[in-house]
């Protein structure tokens, strides 16, 4: 299991997480690629720090949208999602390369993810764009019980998928994320997140807010940096990840 985290969201003096302490409990950075948040010295510190401590780099795309930071939903013709989309991977893929370094998946962000995983028009519009610009490159998304839909659009596209679970985030019963808008969407302590991480680490399944268990496949394990807790939740999926 990998642990995951969006990392590089701070923007000019504005500052955002604790990128520098976070890092070397991760197996995956996803870096904001300048349109919900950061900006090119922000995204080449990042790349820098992942390449120090050998951590995977991903692309972290999302709506054009720094006020919302990413997480209001822009309504945008195809065409014009799909060059949004490149746009940001091309980018960090840039200074990736400047570092002497790569990408190793894609992961869009916030209201993006959302519109991903909810509409099949965006879902194929951002497949399309991945195949025309490096079909290489994995496209991560939310784990879900019924992933299979999702497995065959990709294979359509020759796009890979890696599918993530969150530790930090509550889920409803059709085993997608309570919306942020929503009481108890949330996990604020670390009692709640290491009860969910366990579970789905050692049973592969999510208690819902309703109290349903559900199954979850996971790749991957996300941590949300900007939440007060990120720290102390990578100390401690590093450890328990370390001794499974």
């Amino acid at each position: 299991m990998k642990i995951n985290c969006d990392m590089g969201e701070s923007f000019g003096i504005w500052k955002m997480g604790r990128d520098e302490e976070i890092m070397p409990y991760l197996d995956m950075a996803n870096i904001a690629c300048g349109m919900h948040a950061s900006d090119p010295s922000v995204m080449t510190k990042t790349v820098k720090m992942a390449k120090q401590y050998q951590v995977s780099i991903g692309a972290h795309p999302g709506y054009a949208d720094l006020q919302g930071f990413g997480r209001r939903c822009i309504q945008m013709m195809p065409e014009d999602l799909a060059a949004l989309f490149i746009y940001q991977v091309g980018a960090l893929q840039a200074i990736c390369q400047s570092e002497n370094t790569s990408l190793s998946y894609v992961k869009p962000h916030g209201a993006l993810y959302n519109a991903m995983m909810e509409d099949d028009k965006v879902f194929t519009c951002l497949l399309n764009g991945l195949k025309n610009y490096n079909k290489s490159l994995p496209l991560v998304i939310m784990a879900i019980p019924d992933y299979s839909r999702y497995q065959d659009l990709a294979e359509a596209y020759g796009i890979k998928l890696w599918f993530e679970a969150f530790v930090d985030r509550a889920y409803g019963c059709d085993g997608r994320l309570v919306p942020r808008s929503e009481p108890g969407s949330l996990h604020t302590t670390i009692g709640a997140i290491e009860k969910q991480a366990l579970q789905l680490l050692e049973q592969g399944s999510v208690t819902t807010l309703t109290g349903n268990r559900i199954p979850v496949y996971a790749d991957t394990l996300c941590i949300h940096g900007d939440g007060s807790l990120a720290l102390s939740v990578a100390k401690l999926l590093y450890d328990r990840v370390a001794h499974l």
